[in-house]
């Protein structure tokens, strides 16, 4: 098994034998938790963010084709509203984050779509490179699921930028651009509370995001990992693999160390 395989099957069999945190759907005040609902082709998580009665909450990423329905009624079962839902925030847009992103926005189609300006100009202009990593992947995936080309065009509502400070829903979110797996990969970080949002850049148990796609790149995956290792940390929500509650001193630097023997 190579090391990007690796990689890969720590992303997704982590999360199916931790239950537990599948029965979590409120992180801390005013995060909640959608997990994944993986097939051959992993469903990313959703994390709703803001609190309730602000009625300006995010939801960050969407999903995987076919899984709106079951993100939509998730949030509903949470008692949130969908009209109170004021934006979609991408941490990237690969194809497991992005694939219901359509069925998502019928059921609400106020809200808006932000995304690291790294990635929004290929959204915009139906370039889907991004969305679907490499060739071989693209052809697989419209065979299997009937895409079409274009299918992953969207308007952007808003390009976010490194350093930008969001008010969302009573909480403050840090955007951090932190490319590697993929060109307009970034986190949110709540300083405050030392909640971080990291994508698929890192993950529970050690395990880190592919750098094998169109737009990845080791070196500067290693770069992001270094960098989110200065941040303090206490929950971690990744976008894939289980929630991490009490994240141990040193852990995202732990993770770049191990990996940095690939990471060239």
């Amino acid at each position: 098994m190579n090391i990007l395989s690796r990689s890969y099957m720590l992303q997704n069999s982590e999360l199916k034998t931790n239950g537990k945190d599948r029965d979590m759907p409120e992180i801390t005040q005013g995060v909640y938790f959608i997990p994944g609902q993986d097939e051959f082709i992993p469903d990313a998580h959703v994390y709703v963010v803001g609190m309730p009665s602000s009625r300006d909450l995010s939801i960050v990423d969407a999903g995987l084709m076919g899984k709106g329905r079951y993100k939509i009624e998730s949030i509903q079962k949470l008692g949130i509203k969908l009209s109170d839902i004021q934006r979609i925030i991408m941490t990237h847009t690969h194809l497991d984050h992005i694939g219901c992103l359509k069925e998502i926005r019928a059921q609400m189609p106020h809200a808006e779509l932000w995304i690291h300006e790294a990635e929004a100009a290929p959204i915009e202009q139906g370039d889907e490179r991004g969305v679907y990593g490499m060739e071989m992947f693209r052809t697989m995936c419209q065979s299997q699921y009937g895409l079409k080309p274009g299918e992953f065009k969207f308007k952007v509502d808003r390009k976010l930028k490194e350093g930008e400070t969001l008010e969302m829903g009573g909480i403050t979110w840090e955007v951090l651009h932190i490319p590697g797996h993929s060109a307009g990969s970034i986190a949110l970080y709540d300083r405050d509370r030392k909640v971080l949002i990291p994508g698929d850049v890192v993950y529970a148990d050690y395990a880190i995001g592919r750098f094998d796609l169109h737009g990845a790149d080791g070196s500067v995956l290693k770069k992001s990992l270094l960098r989110l290792a200065e941040l303090e940390v206490e929950i971690l929500l990744p976008g894939h693999n289980r929630v991490v509650k009490g994240v141990k001193a040193g852990y995202i630097r732990d993770t770049a160390k191990q990996w940095a023997p690939y990471l060239r």
